[in-house]
């Protein structure tokens, strides 16, 4: 009796063990963006220092990470918080429009992604220099796509003014080099690595905007503000680029209880300093700036930021 007391003893605490770490998939980006980098750090350190086990997988971008969601493919996801609002609310694109999809809540947002239009041809200036251009939008699924379709509109373009391709960050970057494409979109927080390997071995240029077209596009999304990528970034450009950011969010399913998203959030940003000494991008770590990214946040998440004397809207 006492043997057998003894194994449903154990059989119990091993359940409660496999249950206390019941894996979360998290869904990034390109290989060669910041999305996977950093992600890769989030989630090791995560595992490592809490109760929940992440696990960062490879993804193609907003847009196919709130399909994943939605699927329950995945339960965690990088996101671009403007695209999170188009799709949450249904709105600006024909993928969205009337159809929001409102199987997600954000747990905190990170860093600000930059709109960067890379090109290796110096006499590609503005964005208008693009007509009958071969121009990567990004790869099927990605948030890039929809960033470029609203620089193309703050310029009164379409898609249809550029020959377009759609490529990741490290296919940009290839398709660059060779000659193949004249300029590409890259989102991602700046240094991203495939741009770098691209000023280091070819030399690039970023196109800056202006005042009256970064106004524009704050009037097309208010997720855009006005953001500098500092001279010296990369090599080789030795001057300030103009342009637009949004937020790096991450954004839950449903199937994240509310001690995961606690969790998760309260792991990352009582360990900004450590987490800083794997990934640069844990420098920009700020609870202020986590706590507002035009979202619904997950009770798990509201309630660490509620702990720490912040209010944030969660879903009805």
């Amino acid at each position: 009796m006492k043997k057998m007391l003894s194994i449903v003893i154990a059989l119990v605490l091993a359940l409660s063990c496999t249950a206390a770490l019941a894996e979360l998939t998290f869904t990034t980006g390109g290989t060669s963006g910041t999305y996977y980098a950093f992600g890769n750090v989030l989630a090791q350190y995560i595992t490592n220092n809490s109760d929940v086990a992440v696990t960062a997988v490879a993804g193609n971008g907003s847009q196919d990470n709130i399909d994943k969601l939605d699927l329950g493919d995945a339960e965690l996801g990088f996101v671009q918080n403007d695209v999170a609002n188009y799709a949450y609310n249904g709105i600006r694109f024909e993928q969205f429009d009337g159809k929001p999809v409102t199987s997600f809540t954000a747990l905190c947002a990170l860093y600000t992604e930059t709109v960067q239009l890379v090109t290796c041809n110096p006499d590609i200036k503005t964005v208008e220099d693009l007509k009958g251009k071969n121009v990567s939008i990004g790869s099927a699924g990605s948030g890039v796509y929809f960033n470029a379709m609203d620089f193309f509109a703050a310029y009164d373009m379409t898609e249809a003014d550029i020959n377009p391709q759609y490529l990741s960050f490290g296919d940009s970057a290839e398709a660059l080099k060779d000659g193949k494409i004249d300029a590409a979109f890259v989102v991602a927080g700046a240094p991203t690595p495939a741009v770098v390997d691209l000023c280091t071995t070819k030399g690039a240029y970023l196109i800056s905007l202006d005042d009256e077209h970064v106004e524009k596009l704050q009037e097309i999304s208010s997720a855009y503000t006005k953001s500098v990528i500092p001279a010296g970034t990369y090599d080789g450009i030795d001057e300030d680029a103009i342009t637009v950011g949004v937020k790096a969010t991450i954004i839950a399913n449903g199937d994240v209880t509310e001690d995961e998203a606690y969790a998760i959030v309260s792991t990352i940003f009582e360990n900004k300093d450590a987490i800083t000494e794997a990934h640069a991008k844990g420098a920009e770590l700020d609870l202020e700036y986590a706590s507002t990214c035009g979202l619904p946040y997950h009770p798990g998440a509201a309630k660490y930021f509620a702990e720490n004397g912040i209010e944030v809207e969660t879903a009805e």
